[in-house]
């Protein structure tokens, strides 16, 4: 099997701990956290999104708006240090560290990119959808990693936890992948077929810098209990 010279982060829930971000818009909305992330359950479990769950509790819910009432309010929409996973940093590290191209790259407004900026993480390229004009699950979206690494798809591992963003198009667009199960849409997503032909599936970013290694060193496909 041909090597991976290069891997892409997804952004949010395998990255960035979004638990926070949501408990803050449960807080603004003036609902109980524990009933707003239940419901973002739910509305994943039948295929919604998180634009159905701001609808849901405030019908005609507005996002460009209520962010800017936000930011006015001086609790502006966005992460910083304490929501980036523990395990984030060394991963990316580690993984420069064996030689690879290390990209970043997700749906996020433009304001992330400089959110991310200030985590000073060892990355080769950050892309934010809303920069780059393109965003997941576009076919362009992936193309445009490869392209900024320099190399085939074949030779580029995407890293994500969502099967509808980001393991269907990485795989459709020839790409290998590595499925994230962490965050809710990895727990309640689920399609047993595409997750077969992922090269790795796991529960912690720990671990993948070692199983990209002995990938490069003839390993196969793992799953990570």
């Amino acid at each position: 099997m041909k090597p991976i010279e290069a891997v892409f982060f997804d952004i949010g829930e395998t990255l960035i701990n979004e638990g926070e971000i949501y408990g803050r818009w449960a807080d603004w909305l003036g609902v109980p956290r524990h009933t707003f992330l239940a419901k973002l359950g739910a509305v994943l479990a039948t295929g919604g999104d998180y634009a159905d769950l701001f609808a849901y509790f405030r019908p005609g819910f507005d996002l460009a708006e209520e962010e800017k009432k936000r930011a006015d309010a001086g609790v502006p929409n966005g992460f910083g240090p304490d929501d980036l996973y523990p395990d984030a940093r060394a991963c990316l590290s580690a993984l420069r560290a064996q030689g690879l191209y290390v990209g970043v790259a997700g749906n996020q407004p433009a304001e992330a990119a400089e959110q991310f900026a200030a985590l000073g993480l060892e990355a080769d390229v950050v892309g934010i959808s809303a920069v780059w004009g393109v965003e997941k699950p576009s076919r362009e979206f992936f193309a445009r990693c490869a392209q900024h690494a320099g190399v085939p798809p074949e030779h580029v591992l995407y890293v994500g936890d969502r099967i509808d963003n980001d393991v269907r198009p990485a795989l459709a667009h020839g790409m290998r992948v590595a499925f994230l199960r962490r965050g809710p849409w990895g727990h309640i997503q689920r399609d047993d077929d595409a997750l077969r032909r992922c090269q790795f599936v796991l529960d912690d970013l720990a671990s993948l810098p070692g199983l990209v290694a002995a990938q490069n060193d003839g390993g196969g496909r793992t799953v990570v209990p």
